[in-house]
């Protein structure tokens, strides 16, 4: 079930976030997909500021750490970013497996899980259109983010 959004500006992004963040549930991993610049890390940011319900909330980027964690009373969100895995064998180094039972995890660079997925996972793709700056959100969703997709249809996402 393939599910088009388009994100017109920044809000947009903003409230596609929010509104993933408000279904989201423990043990639900988010497989951000994207070239460089297409508003990945914008839209992981935007959910933990979401999650945490912590608008200013500092979200630095994962990309030399690999992973940042978030605690709140909802469960730990994590926010990875696996470019710069070497390896299969870092997934489990990291902990990843278990952060997927026990966590919403939010990956960048998510074809470096190889054999890896989640199940229950959603595939966030973000396309940049070549004549403007908009973005169109395409969402896959497997696993019990199924359940949690329904009222996506007529979401206006512009203010």
């Amino acid at each position: 079930m393939l599910k088009c959004v388009l994100l017109d500006n920044l809000n947009a992004t903003h409230n596609l976030a929010a509104f993933l963040a408000k279904r989201a549930t423990i043990g639900m991993a988010i497989l951000l997909k994207g070239s460089l610049g297409a508003g990945k890390s914008e839209l992981a940011r935007a959910f933990v500021r979401a999650w945490l319900n912590e608008p200013e909330a500092e979200v630095p980027s994962p990309s030399f750490t690999i992973i940042q964690s978030y605690e709140s009373t909802r469960g730990s969100v994590w926010h990875c970013d696996l470019y710069h895995l070497s390896n299969l064998g870092e997934i489990e180094e990291l902990g990843l497996e278990e952060a997927f039972d026990e966590s919403i995890v939010l990956v960048e660079w998510p074809y470096q899980l190889g054999t890896h997925l989640p199940f229950n996972r959603l595939e966030l793709s973000l396309e940049v259109c070549d004549s403007c700056e908009w973005r169109i959100a395409h969402l896959i969703p497997y696993g019990t983010w199924i359940n949690h997709f329904s009222d996506i249809n007529g979401l206006s996402l512009s203010f």
